[in-house]
């Protein structure tokens, strides 16, 4: 398993996130990215989650709302990586699944277009 402390992973997080195309991340309004360690339960399944309300189901959504956030995992993304190179394709995939959910994309839809 690939071996990276906390801080220098979120600076791969950040450093993939602003690698993404200006047209997926201009429509980002009100959400926070983070990194943790492991989901809740432990597992090491989940590479990411998104929290929040997706664009397409937001009827009430108004002036402050809580931000929503997407969550990327370190460990789990690690044990898959075996190298920086792998942990880079990994982070950008999950980034992009997820800010796909913040956008109202299923996982069905993801798999079928190669996000999930």
């Amino acid at each position: 398993m690939l071996d990276l402390d906390s801080s220098a992973f979120e600076a791969l997080v950040v450093a993939e996130l602003d690698l993404l195309p200006d047209d997926m991340v201009d429509g980002l309004e009100n959400v926070v990215f983070v990194t943790e360690d492991r989901p809740e339960n432990g597992t090491l399944d989940t590479l990411g989650l998104y929290e929040g309300v997706a664009l397409t189901q937001r009827a009430d959504y108004g002036f402050g709302e809580l931000p929503d956030r997407i969550v990327l995992y370190r460990e789990p993304l690690l044990s898959i990586s075996a190298d920086l190179a792998e942990l880079r394709k990994q982070v950008h995939i999950t980034l992009v699944h997820e800010i796909g959910h913040f956008y109202g994309i299923d996982d069905e839809r993801l798999h079928e277009l190669g996000w999930a």
